[in-house]
């Protein structure tokens, strides 16, 4: 019996190398952070962690190892540890706008809710959830609704409205979409 090597086989076999890979890399992360928060270290719970991650990873190694093989996850892993203190220092900007709003004596004239629409030009799945949830993160604003590339938003502010898109898509855009 002859083993075919034409390029579909290739692509299977590659295909399921990268699966394999993301299963064993989705159990070991599963494990280090079931330990890390169980602090139970008896066999009987090691046990049961190391079967509950074996059941994780082969149901969902897919979602924490996103991608298409055209994208490098640890690119988007350092994109993202890029991404995160800036988006950590708007979360806190954010939070004094709104605390500004809420105390301020005539809070009803600041207050201009109301929810907008805007298309994305991010393309990646995981690049959308991430904007999106960057949003919501952000005080003052959250995503009502994502369909293709139009994105709703719900802003307490007017402020907050005008940001958007802005500087933020911009930022995921370049920790997550580009390959260069």
């Amino acid at each position: 019996m002859s083993v075919p090597l034409g390029t579909e086989y290739v692509q299977r076999q590659l295909n399921l190398l990268r699966e394999m890979k993301t299963k064993v890399a989705t159990f070991a992360v599963m494990l280090i952070f079931w330990v890390v928060l169980s602090g139970m270290f008896d066999a009987f719970h090691l046990t049961l962690g190391v079967i509950c991650c074996l059941l994780v990873a082969h149901f969902s190694h897919d979602l924490l190892f996103f991608g298409d093989g055209k994208h490098s996850n640890a690119r988007s892993l350092l994109g993202m540890i890029a991404y995160l203190p800036w988006l950590f220092y708007q979360i806190i900007l954010a939070n004094l706008q709104i605390a500004y709003v809420v105390l301020h004596p005539r809070m009803f004239e600041l207050i201009d809710p109301h929810v907008i629409r805007f298309k994305t030009k991010l393309k990646r799945p995981i690049s959308k959830v991430t904007f999106a949830q960057s949003i919501t993160l952000t005080p003052g604003t959250i995503t009502v609704s994502i369909h293709d590339d139009e994105f709703s938003v719900y802003a307490l502010t007017r402020s907050a409205s005008d940001a958007l898109p802005g500087e933020m898509e911009a930022r995921v855009a370049r920790a997550l979409e580009s390959d260069s």
